[in-house]
């Protein structure tokens, strides 16, 4: 129906267009009575005849209506004209969030932290009354004018303690956001809106989701197998600790997830100051929030931001001491023979894992970037497996690196976390072969230490791939066997 102009209930002239789902439509509208703008959303004519659709309608007008929270769009009224059915809610100028993204592209870093601690709040008020959001994403976060972000649309939300309006196996949710369970059709608690929350943040930080693909079908999938990228391999000023925080937010399996979202938020919190600090001081929401934090008076916040201040200096020199190490400045504890050793330069995509048959062609690439990032405390770990000789499943498995051209590398070094693991060292010139033995072996040798330096013989013939081939593995203290990266360097 054709409604701009007309009034609802005799009460709400309709005024524009602001936007359209899939169940509704959203009107800005004036209320006559109260004289006040306000957002109107109309369900779909054809929605409103189907009765689940306008039980899920009606039930948003009555979840929201339990919620009070400055983080939350407030629901002012609800009813019917005319056999359309509709729900009034205070109208708050400004844009989406999503559109914020698409206009700036990468948020400042205490920025983004400060959103995602308000929307966190706002879902948390939610999850006290046992109402999960389902469809948490960037367009159901509003930023009014003042710079607050407010969760809205909970056109899909359901009771903690009731599933009769979801059926067995039935996905709800956009897929760029949705946590493995629910994409699996699983019963969804409030871990689902903290995985949601932790992409959004990612979102923020990067200017683009983790996970694209050609339908929704292969993004959802990706969701419940693939790992997350690192924020830092496309944001390197994040922070290791505002990125483990994203890790363990989007943790596939949710006992390993937070288990709250006021967890979540608490840690959020605790990190703000320190990216604050990291980046020179706050801005914005971030200054809000840091003015809110309880105990947060302004010399507490100025005793944590020195502290966070002092914790940086700290791990730019331990970053700084690392970085020496790998590139060859400590020749002393190097044999002779390979002290002028320096490191080849390696691009940020230049490792791939390598697993050929009789493996599956996949050995936990997703996390092979943490093993050339320049971060020892981060690595790459083989799969775990039952013993340490691959359980005679296969022969090994490994990486590759890709010097961009072929060089005669006169070494590796490695460093891990793991030791009593054995390594080989192969070359291949052009292209990188199928199976093991399109390779050539140039070296060999077990990590008995931390850190390692293995010479190669490459007969001064040039490769431009080289691959680190793990033989044999270290069993854990807690079981299953297996081996770690934290850096690998090729050497010249």
């Amino acid at each position: 129906m054709t409604v701009i102009g007309t009034r609802l209930d005799g009460r709400y002239r309709i005024e524009d267009r602001i936007g359209t789902g899939g169940m509704s439509t959203v009107y800005r509208a004036f209320d006559e009575t109260l004289e006040r703008q306000v957002a109107i959303k109309i369900l779909h004519g054809h929605i409103s005849e189907d009765a689940p659709s306008l039980e899920r309608f009606r039930r948003e007008a009555r979840t929201v209506a339990q919620l009070s929270h400055p983080h939350v769009v407030m629901v002012i009224d609800a009813g019917e004209d005319d056999g359309h059915p509709y729900i009034v809610f205070e109208h708050v100028r400004g844009e989406t969030l999503k559109e914020r993204i698409k206009r700036e592209g990468q948020l400042p870093v205490a920025e983004a932290v400060a959103y995602a601690i308000e929307i966190g709040r706002g879902l948390h008020a939610a999850h006290e009354r046992n109402l999960v959001h389902r469809d948490v994403k960037p367009q159901n976060v509003l930023i009014d004018d003042e710079g607050r972000a407010k969760v809205t649309d909970f056109g899909i939300a359901l009771g903690l303690e009731s599933n009769q309006l979801t059926g067995a196996g039935k996905v709800i949710g956009t897929t760029d956001y949705v946590s493995p369970e629910q994409a699996q059709g699983l019963d969804v608690t409030g871990q689902s809106d903290v995985y949601s929350l932790g992409i959004v943040l990612y979102e923020m930080l990067t200017g683009r989701v983790p996970f694209s693909g050609d339908n929704h079908v292969s993004v959802a999938m990706k969701h419940i197998h693939e790992g997350m990228p690192d924020v830092r391999r496309i944001r390197p000023e994040v922070s290791a600790v505002l990125a483990s925080l994203i890790e363990r937010a989007t943790a596939k399996d949710p006992r390993a997830r937070y288990a709250s979202m006021a967890d979540f938020v608490k840690d959020l919190e605790e990190v703000l100051a320190y990216e604050s600090a990291r980046s020179g001081g706050a801005t914005g929401e971030a200054t809000a929030i840091l003015s809110q934090l309880p105990g947060t008076g302004r010399s507490t916040r100025r005793r944590r931001i020195l502290l966070a201040i002092v914790y940086v200096a700290i791990a730019a020199a331990v970053a700084t001491l690392a970085a020496l190490l790998i590139n060859g400045e400590d020749q002393q504890s190097e044999p002779p023979s390979q002290g002028d050793l320096t490191a080849i330069s390696l691009g940020d995509r230049d490792a791939t894992d390598y697993d050929p048959p009789p493996g599956d062609g996949s050995e936990r690439g997703e996390a092979v970037p943490f093993a050339i990032d320049g971060d020892p405390t981060t690595a790459w770990e083989t799969e775990r497996y039952d013993t340490p000789d691959f359980g005679n499943i296969k022969k090994g498995v490994g990486l590759y690196l890709d010097a961009g051209r072929p060089i005669v590398a006169r070494g590796v070094r490695i460093v891990t976390p793991k030791d009593g693991w054995s390594v080989r060292f192969y070359a291949a010139r052009d292209q990188v072969p199928e199976e093991l033995g399109g390779w050539t072996l140039v070296g060999s040798g077990e990590l008995d230490s931390t850190r390692k330096t293995f010479g190669l013989d490459t007969a001064n013939r040039p490769a431009r791939y080289y691959l680190v081939w793990v033989t044999s593995l270290t069993e854990g203290a807690t079981g299953g066997s297996s081996a770690a990266i934290s850096e690998v360097r090729l050497l010249g």
